[in-house]
């Protein structure tokens, strides 16, 4: 498996499989026309540009969430007694944000 993670479009993902069979049918024929490859090179190229940049947007989503709850957790910390219950709503919030952004980057496999 590759470390390069990318992100298809629907309809690259429909283009891609389908130049992969056609590319495989051409195989099982010995006469492989070499645009396909180049195309499907373009579709990856095009996918893995935009995976990074997805990927760069999660990690930061990611980082805000973390220091936001820290800085919910030291709130509760500080907070008066009057305080105290939205401090906790606010951190349960921030915690919840947190798992939230933590589990879209499992999904993503990053």
């Amino acid at each position: 498996m590759t470390d390069i993670y990318r992100s298809y479009t629907p309809a690259e993902k429909r283009k891609r499989a389908w130049l992969v069979v056609r590319g495989a049918k051409q195989a099982f024929a010995d006469s492989v026309d070499p645009r396909l490859d180049r195309r499907i090179e373009q579709i990856d190229a095009r996918a893995e540009e935009r995976g990074q940049l997805e990927a760069l947007a999660l990690h930061r989503q990611n980082d805000r969430a973390r220091a936001e709850l820290a800085a919910a957790k030291a709130a509760e910390r500080a907070a008066s007694r009057e305080d105290r219950t939205a401090a906790r709503d606010a951190r349960k919030r921030a915690e919840k944000r947190a798992r939230a952004t933590e589990q879209a980057l499992r999904r993503a496999g990053l």
